[in-house]
């Protein structure tokens, strides 16, 4: 346990992310702030953005952060903010789009936005605007979480019952494809939140049964990794972050307000 959570859902940690410099940032989209940990576990640091949601680390050593991704904020977009200094200050990058939850960036500054309630995944350029015809392509309805691998944008699926996840080229998003579905029908549904890559591998977190499940992205096949979680929404491997190794750590937070180490082997 690298942090206790308080009372579900009133304290959700919604996502996370490591700048690589030591410090480990959570988006609370509960309680509208992004914290600032450091590998011992202490809270060095916190500042407000409203329904914060993805966060991740741009080319640009910044960190980047979704807002306004709960219903109460239905207005939202991209704030940035520097890891470095003593108090950051979020910067608005993106605004005027609502509906958002994930966030991945390539190495070229894109932004790429997950929906869950629409179809197609919003890619923003790095000036702000609007790749319209990318988006288009992007037609995969009720994305959650996103991750770059190489040139292929990898998206977990969470309103579709057969639970999928789907690869997304990102030089040719019409020929986006299905790796694999792991859930056999409605009564199945995992309600698959965010993913991340992991020794080759995926690894995605089921927010309905508290699981991870790692898949193999050129084959599909799937394995249970943990269970036991409690409403696990985002799962990222450790860099850089005091004696965790990222071949074996992965952390993960919680809408319990957990956040928790997983070691692997």
């Amino acid at each position: 346990m690298f942090h206790e959570g308080g009372i579900p859902l009133l304290d959700w940690r919604e996502n996370l992310e490591f700048d690589g410099r030591g410090t480990l940032w959570v988006a609370h989209i509960t309680k509208g702030r992004v914290e600032g940990y450091t590998p011992d576990g202490t809270l060095k640091t916190s500042f407000p953005v409203s329904g914060a949601g993805g966060i991740r680390r741009g080319p640009d050593g910044m960190m980047y952060v979704n807002f306004g991704v709960n219903p109460l904020t239905p207005v939202g977009g991209i704030v940035r903010f520097d890891p470095t200094a003593a108090h950051p200050k979020p910067e608005k990058v993106v605004s005027g789009i609502s509906g958002i939850n994930g966030l991945a960036i390539d190495t070229e500054g894109n932004f790429y936005l997950s929906r869950e309630l629409s179809t197609g995944i919003l890619k923003i350029r790095p000036d702000g605007t609007k790749d319209e015809e990318w988006t288009k392509k992007a037609n995969v309805f009720g994305t959650n979480g996103l991750e770059i691998v190489g040139d292929q944008l990898y998206a977990s699926v969470i309103t579709d019952t057969s639970s999928p996840v789907v690869r997304i080229p990102l030089n040719d998003p019409a020929r986006h494809t299905t790796v694999v579905k792991l859930s056999k029908g409605p009564l199945g549904i995992k309600l698959l939140d965010d993913l991340t890559a992991f020794n080759g591998d995926l690894v995605v977190a089921s927010f309905r049964d508290g699981e991870l499940i790692r898949v193999n992205p050129e084959t599909g096949r799937s394995c249970l990794l943990v269970s036991g979680l409690r409403m696990p929404s985002s799962v990222r491997v450790a860099r850089a972050f005091g004696d965790n190794d990222p071949r074996r750590d992965l952390f993960v937070v919680e809408a319990s307000g957990r956040i928790v180490k997983v070691t692997v082997g």
